[in-house]
């Protein structure tokens, strides 16, 4: 049996499954300030997402806001210059990245969305759960991201990296980098 895959700059990856749950990568001082009340806004509706817009300063309308796709599909929503991990609340995601919102003839819609998150690093292939968040929201969108980022852990150093043009190669040591999305914590087995 053929494993689905996605199409990112001219090169195929595996599609990973929808169940995919992307844990914390980042910086061990940001969890730690991780607050109950800092949770993003759960947007379920376009009515949800005209509200929470409107509560925002116009001039930060024009820039896209920090979003994760939570374990219920639920997508949520902070400012710009919030972390995912406080928009997530702590816990893992199924998307993170950050997404910008253009008027449309009936409201708001998507105009640009990226996986871009360095303290979850999704694979492009998180598309498939925020996609599906954007559905449930009744949410127009682009139907894919827009600015998609690759991320690789290095197998040799083990930093991170975010593979651009193509080229999977080790910022750090030099070394390939896998093919396939592997930034979970290393020695840290899957929940």
């Amino acid at each position: 049996m053929r494993s689905a895959r996605v199409h990112v700059h001219g090169t195929s990856l595996p599609v990973l499954p929808l169940e995919r749950r992307y844990r914390y990568v980042g910086p061990a001082e940001l969890r730690e300030q991780v607050r109950p009340d800092g949770l993003g806004r759960p947007i379920s509706s376009r009515d949800d997402l005209a509200t929470w817009l409107a509560e925002q300063d116009e001039p930060e309308r024009e820039e896209p806001f920090t979003f994760v796709v939570d374990t219920t599909a639920t997508l949520r929503l902070a400012p710009r210059r919030s972390e995912h991990i406080a928009c997530a609340g702590g816990d893992p995601v199924l998307g993170a990245g950050e997404i910008t919102f253009a008027r449309s003839h009936d409201g708001w819609r998507v105009s640009e969305i990226s996986n871009q998150s360095t303290g979850y690093c999704p694979d492009v292939t998180s598309w498939t759960a925020v996609q599906a968040a954007l559905d449930n929201a009744g949410l127009d969108h682009p139907g894919s991201f827009t600015r998609p980022i690759v991320f690789r852990r290095c197998l040799h150093c083990r930093q991170l990296n975010i593979v651009k043009d193509d080229h999977f190669v080790c910022a750090m040591c030099e070394e390939p980098l896998p093919a396939v999305w592997n930034a979970d914590p290393p020695d840290e087995p899957e929940h």
